[in-house]
């Protein structure tokens, strides 16, 4: 069960402004306590992002609101068939893993997930299986196709090899620039940090992994012992695009040596007003390039 403030933090759309809709175009019914107090249930919560979510694809409030259970299902259901890959080889694997997945088949996803590394390499594996995978699983939950122990069966093999592939790459007895790599505290999707752990490690960097639910007392502290030349954090759930402007302008003024960037979720990012030392990475690809520019500047 969810508070109206409790929704706001999930979904990124202001309390007043999720009211606004309740009234004028009945988007969502709240349910009340006895003190006649608002709350909302997983169904409400899923209703609400899908309703975000495609008021950005662009159709208006209104119009979202209008459409019936099965026909926001088959916007979504479209929107699943849009992640079919174009590369038939990619497709297989995508379809597969999710498969063995749903299934709970440990031994299949193991085999299939560790031969794509093995022949492709990590970071193609990771652009073009893991990560339309994890994209395709958000959009079967919001169907209600998936139950979140299935999700976390898969992301839970998925960080195993990401581990894996990190531990096989020999720390540097020296380097020049150093990266300190955390989420928030209210964020746990670590698959992307991971990754990025993997790609800074396999371009000769240092790397300091704090993980997710970072307290920010933890980033001081952190930074007091070591010299910290980058930062990088990742934005993944919605939330209000003050909220994320406030939290970034906390790193931008406590950090000012340090070139912070950010990533995650395309939607937000660019909504946001970035201080001077704060920079966006829209891609894995323009991950990368940042990675050679500063490794050849160095």
């Amino acid at each position: 069960m969810y508070s109206i403030s409790e929704l706001e933090q999930l979904s990124g759309v202001q309390t007043h402004t999720i009211r606004i809709w309740e009234r004028r175009y009945k988007a969502l019914t709240p349910m009340r306590s006895a003190g006649n107090t608002r709350f909302y249930d997983d169904h409400q919560l899923l209703k609400l992002l899908n309703i975000v979510s495609l008021s950005q694809s662009g159709l208006k409030i209104s119009q979202v609101c209008a459409l019936s259970e099965q026909e926001i299902d088959n916007l979504l259901k479209k929107e699943i068939d849009s992640t079919v890959s174009p590369d038939a080889n990619c497709e297989f694997y995508i379809s597969q893993l999710l498969g063995f997945g749903l299934a709970y088949n440990e031994r299949e996803f193991d085999e299939l997930i560790s031969k794509c590394i093995a022949d492709f390499g990590l970071p193609f594996a990771y652009k073009n299986v893991i990560y339309p995978l994890l994209v395709r699983l958000g959009l079967m939950w919001r169907r209600d196709n998936i139950c979140p122990a299935q999700e976390h069966f898969l992301s839970n093999i998925i960080r195993q090899k990401i581990f894996a592939a990190i531990n096989q790459i020999p720390l540097k007895s020296k380097t020049k620039s150093t990266w300190l790599l955390f989420l928030p505290e209210d964020e746990d999707h670590d698959i992307g940090l991971l990754f990025a752990n993997y790609m800074l490690r396999s371009y000769g960097q240092k790397v300091i992994f704090l993980g997710g639910r970072v307290p920010f007392e933890s980033l001081i502290d952190a930074m007091l012992h070591n010299r910290i030349d980058h930062m990088l954090l990742f934005l993944v759930r919605s939330r209000p695009v003050a909220n994320a402007n406030q939290y970034l302008n906390q790193l931008a003024e406590h950090f000012q040596q340090t070139k912070i960037y950010i990533a995650g979720n395309n939607k937000l990012i660019p909504e946001l007003a970035l201080k001077g030392n704060v920079s966006a990475l829209q891609s894995i690809e323009a991950f990368e390039e940042t990675i050679k520019t500063i490794k050849h500047g160095s």
